[in-house]
């Protein structure tokens, strides 16, 4: 017999939270390994404009972070050839050089020191969106860990690759997740690589849904107090790791060759 038919709401977010806690455990997995399986995830997901766009991760030195080799697509990173970099974008293990607009990484990870994993890219949504100089608009339920956490940059600083275009862009994303850049692309941040590889999947269907109900007609908003509420409880650190595993298993089906090693997810 049911015993939970007149629990409350909060009761019942607080058993699935525990329950979340208890079933979603920490991951084995590396950096260099979610950082691989995040790109090739991205790049399923739409995140797939050529040579476009940076990932990278905080390193275990301070200063230092991994990040892709210039030169190939997030269809072709692996753990082995990833770059770990400094500030000044000297390369510090690996071969070749990183995309020279990671500069701008640099400068948010020294405005906030909870962003641990950055995504930057071009998808083919996001930068049409961008297009129009319109923020993003979040008005369905499944885009709400981004309601009220997503920036806009309305004045395009040019391409990235100064230290004037990484004072622009940290100063503009402020202390929020996630931030559309006009005539550009996105950008998420994560305090875990899994956080903000969930993000860039999300940004990027945000902003399909917006341009196609747009397109149909006028996008009704949701009731603040009930999409802060879904925007924190989808937002998760147990919840990204759930999403992540389900993502990398999918990945690693289609690029068997983006780990070395094999791994339980």
């Amino acid at each position: 017999m049911a015993t939970t038919l007149h629990d409350s709401k909060d009761v019942l977010v607080g058993r699935a939270e525990q329950q979340m806690h208890e079933h979603f455990t920490d991951s084995e997995l590396t950096v260099r390994q979610k950082l691989a399986l995040t790109c090739r995830i991205a790049f399923d997901g739409g995140h797939d404009s050529g040579l476009a766009g940076q990932i990278s991760a905080r390193g275990q030195e301070a200063g230092t972070y991994y990040t892709q080799r210039l030169g190939l697509g997030f269809d072709e990173i692996t753990e082995d050839n990833l770059l770990l970099v400094d500030e000044d974008l000297t390369v510090l293990e690996g071969s070749g050089m990183p995309n020279p607009a990671n500069r701008f990484h640099s400068w948010i990870y020294r405005a906030r020191e909870d962003v641990n994993c950055i995504i930057h890219t071009h998808s083919l949504h996001t930068a049409a969106l961008a297009m129009l100089e319109v923020p993003l608009i979040v008005s369905q339920m499944d885009t709400t860990p981004l309601y009220d956490d997503c920036a806009f940059l309305k004045d395009w600083p040019g391409v990235p690759v100064g230290n004037e275009e990484g004072e622009i862009i940290s100063r503009a994303l402020g202390d929020k997740r996630a931030i559309l850049l006009a005539h550009h692309g996105q950008l998420v941040t994560g305090a875990t690589i899994e956080e903000a590889c969930t993000l860039a999947i999300l940004i990027e269907r945000a902003a399909r849904l917006q341009l196609l109900a747009m397109a149909a007609g006028t996008i009704q908003p949701l009731d603040p107090d009930l999409a802060r509420e879904a925007h924190d409880w989808t937002s998760t650190d147990r919840r990204s790791k759930a999403n992540f595993a389900y993502y990398a298993r999918k990945a690693l089906r289609n690029h068997s060759d983006c780990l070395t090693s094999e791994v339980n997810l």
